[in-house]
């Protein structure tokens, strides 16, 4: 079945249907979603209507009571189930939420995976014993390819639910009033909860900052936000700031924040004690918080590559998030003016009927580099179909480990992903070159060695003995580091941090750590400079050269061009080198610290991230060989680091549990 309904509370309804049947038959479902947030507030639901102790919740950070036959889990966790057990899998009804992520670039292959490796292909499995799906998106676009796609594959019948009728009907206006002013008339219009999109973090924060001004709540609003608040600590850092701006009746959301902030500000909202939310387009992914305004503060975002204008399926998604059903009787959605529009209409207002007047205004021009959109635009949105969802699917040495870890055929079960995706032929060819690149990579490091006969279960391969069960290869550098490791000194006083700096070469860069740290670096380099009095032009030319912190970053580059010669595939993904784990444990930093020396109380929840990250590096990316008591002991410190600053979601089942 795929569900296209534009209400929360109708996909909430269906998927916990879909749920009962599946445990009625005996068999385990699980619900995915695209974010950890969306994920943990779905297990809270289900924890509320089935009892904590048949709600399990998979993220990757957190593992809170896996074997439940209800299961809470990111995509990208689905997808590694799909791939690692393929049809012999526990999954016995899927309920894929905001089913749209499929249409992603960089995660889109975590959605595609599971209709490809869940269905048994056998003729002879039943068709009661194939697995059910339940994919359900307000934002679906045509449906055909879908509804032939998973009928052929598991022979049931696929059935399309479209054009739900909304029960909260959505009103439209554009605002060419002061964005603080616009805020305030909704407000006054009894139009609150507002939630104030933004498409940067930063933004987000300072327009929240700058509400502080308007009059948002009353004392006894704020004396019950104070109660609501109760004993929750606030950090040192961005808590303090959010504490201030709680108390005024203003909340903040975006993913930058540690996930216990963006729960409290979720559950204020909830409780209906907040009525302005400003935030990025992460309340738009799915989040039941009850919001009656949605007002856009622009239509255009960074998408990572260039400023662009919203696509209808972005918009469509943030704007349905106004209007609750049961509570309200329309959802307004309102968009806000660029500034310099605003400017020019107010000028334009002053001088009144006036010919004069009016020929004298001076009109602003909008700024430099500046994406144009107005109304025409906002109003295209409204009407505009969602966009058609189309593959992306990828292969990397994670998802290649997986399938080889499958037990029987391999070989066969790689296949069958390879050629039986929705990717088009010619795409299929190229995915099916890189990964036998992939393979020839593993078994030149020894992580993969090929065996002189079959087994008796068919499997043609077996892993590396170095490698602990748990092993795994998060990225297509993770094979370069298992290389690289060899090249370090065991006996060395710095071997534990030169490993630590290895692991931290593959992963992502965690952005706002690095521009701090790299500002700092600067800032002392000035310093030193001009104590030294040397010419501006030639301290301009030196900051240049200055970046943040690279342990290794020589012999790292030398390692990496060396076997990339034998490994051409990975020109595209050279290492990293930074310094944020190693960097703390340099200077025996606790988080509060990092944060504070660094100036990032706006990123918490990006350092956060990045530290588990390292964590799970640490504690499955490394062969044996390479593993001292040192690392065993900085990996424990890390991981009780992690769980001090945030232990939200397993602390909340903890409680529950505690109530049965």
């Amino acid at each position: 079945m795929i569900l296209a309904t534009p209400t929360g509370s109708g996909k909430s309804l269906v998927a916990s249907g879909a749920i009962y049947f599946a445990l009625c038959r005996g068999r385990r479902a699980y619900y995915t979603a695209p974010i950890k947030a969306l994920v943990s507030e779905k297990f809270f639901d289900l924890c509320d209507q089935f009892g904590a102790a048949n709600v399990g919740l998979l993220t990757g950070d957190a593992s809170v009571n896996a074997d439940a036959p209800i299961v809470c889990a990111t995509a990208e966790i689905v997808a590694n189930i799909a791939l690692r057990d393929g049809a012999g899998s526990d999954v016995g009804v899927l309920v894929a939420d905001e089913f749209h992520y499929y249409g992603e670039s960089d995660r889109g292959w975590a959605w595609q995976v599971p209709l490809i490796e869940l269905p048994d292909p056998s003729p002879e499995t039943a068709v009661d014993r194939q697995p059910q799906f339940l994919l359900m998106s307000a934002t679906l676009g045509s449906m055909d390819f879908f509804v032939d796609d998973l009928t052929r594959r598991t022979g049931r019948t696929t059935v399309p639910v479209t054009g739900a009728q909304r029960p909260v009907p959505l009103q439209y206006r554009y605002a060419i009033t002061p964005i603080h002013e616009t805020i305030a008339e909704l407000i006054d219009a009894g139009r609150a909860p507002v939630y104030v999109v933004h498409f940067t973090q930063q933004q987000a924060v300072e327009r929240a900052q700058a509400l502080l001004s308007v009059k948002i709540c009353d004392k006894e609003e704020k004396a019950a936000i104070a109660e609501a608040i109760g004993d929750f600590r606030f950090q040192t850092g961005f808590g303090g700031t959010l504490s201030k701006l709680l108390r005024s009746g203003i909340g903040v959301h975006h993913a930058g924040m540690l996930p216990r902030y963006r729960r409290l500000v979720e559950r204020l909202a909830q409780a209906g004690l907040l009525k302005v939310v400003a935030g990025t387009d992460t309340l738009g992914v799915g989040i039941n918080v009850p919001i009656r305004t949605v007002l856009f503060a622009g239509l255009t975002k960074y998408d990572g590559h260039r400023v662009r204008r919203l696509r209808a399926r972005e918009f469509h998604q943030i704007a349905g998030r106004a209007g609750r059903a049961g509570f309200d009787t329309v959802g307004y959605v309102v968009a806000q003016a660029p500034e310099h529009d605003v400017e020019n209409a107010r000028a334009v207002a002053k001088a009144g009927d006036d010919p004069k007047k009016l020929r004298k205004v001076v009109r602003r021009k909008a700024p430099e580099g500046f994406v144009s959109w107005g109304e025409k635009t906002f109003e295209t949105l409204i009407d505009a179909p969602d966009e058609e969802l189309k593959s992306h699917f990828r292969m990397t040495t994670a998802m290649l480990m997986e399938v080889l870890e499958r037990p029987g055929d391999c070989f066969a079960a790689l296949r069958h992903l390879l050629e039986t995706n929705h990717e088009p032929r010619s795409r299929q060819l190229r995915h099916i070159k890189h990964t036998i690149a992939l393979y020839r990579d593993l078994c030149e490091t020894g992580i993969v060695t090929k065996l002189d006969r079959p087994a008796a279960d068919g499997k043609h391969v077996e892993l590396s003995i170095d490698l602990p069960e748990n092993f795994a290869l998060t990225n297509p550098l993770s094979a370069f580091a298992v290389a690289a490791f060899e090249l370090l000194d065991t006996d060395s006083d710095t071997y534990a941090l030169d490993v630590i700096s290895i692991l931290e070469c593959t992963l992502d860069d965690p952005r706002p750590v690095l521009v701090a740290q790299r500002k700092q670096a600067r800032d002392a380099a000035v310093a030193e400079m001009k104590a030294d009095g040397i010419e501006y032009e030639e301290r301009m030319e030196r900051l240049e050269q200055i970046t943040w912190p690279q342990p290794l970053a020589e012999e790292i580059g030398f390692a990496y061009e060396t076997y990339r010669r034998g490994h051409p595939w990975l020109a595209n993904t050279p290492p990293s080198p930074k310094s944020v784990l190693r960097y703390m444990r340099e200077r025996s930093m606790t988080f509060t610290e990092l944060i504070s020396d660094l100036g990032l109380a706006r990123s918490e929840g990006v350092v956060l991230r990045y530290l588990t990250d390292c964590y799970r590096a640490l504690n499955s990316g490394l062969p044996m060989s390479a593993v001292t008591d040192e690392i065993e002991d900085i990996t424990d410190e890390l991981g009780d680091l992690i769980r001090d600053v945030d232990s939200s979601l397993i602390d909340e089942w903890e409680q529950l549990t505690a109530q049965m």
